[in-house]
């Protein structure tokens, strides 16, 4: 999980409920914000780290039990060598692979047979009859300051252009919203 709109989200909800949280990001910068505003027990800088299978057995030792797939490629390869044995991946995206002319392949989905890892696709939509719950059990959680977020807004609709373009190349921090107007 890291900085950006859906894994700063995702972090803090599993904190909420009881789970060790290690995010991955880009800078210092945003790993300090990983932990120090968005409250995920560790983050490292998977730039300065490029060994992921090194990373992750530093901070899981025992191997993952949850993980949030929203990268693909390498980062998907190091965690399925390091889940535990009936440990479960929701996917939901795959980032890295989004702009690349032929996408990778994944190479260790045999550890998915010898750890019976339950890997499965996650839309937000299929879960629409959940919303107003939902939002009964996350709004005091907003309200109270347990959850957090940040905007990144690019003012004025010429700014569009970049500001899309900059959600495929890490330049904006937390939700791109684009205002078109101030009022």
């Amino acid at each position: 999980m890291g900085k950006g709109a859906v894994g700063q989200l995702m972090g803090q909800f599993a904190k909420l409920l009881g789970c060790y949280v290690v995010g991955s990001a880009g800078s210092k910068d945003q790993i300090d914000l990983l932990k120090n505003r968005f409250g995920f027990d560790e983050a490292f800088n998977y730039k300065e780290d490029p060994d992921l299978n090194a990373a992750l057995i530093r901070w899981f030792p025992e191997g993952i039990d949850i993980y949030f797939e929203n990268v693909g490629g390498k980062t998907l390869d190091a965690v399925l060598i390091n889940m535990k044995i009936g440990g479960r991946i929701a996917v939901c995206g795959m980032i890295s692979q989004y702009n690349l002319d032929e996408p990778k392949g994944v190479h260790n989905l045999t550890r998915l047979i010898s750890k019976r890892v339950r890997m499965e696709g996650f839309l937000v939509s299929d879960y629409n009859k959940l919303y107003p719950k939902f939002l009964e059990m996350i709004i005091p959680h907003i309200k109270g300051g347990k959850i957090v977020y940040i905007e990144d807004t690019a003012e004025g609709l010429e700014s569009a252009r970049a500001a899309l373009v900059g959600l495929f190349s890490g330049r904006n921090l937390g939700k791109q919203v684009v205002a078109v107007a101030s009022e």
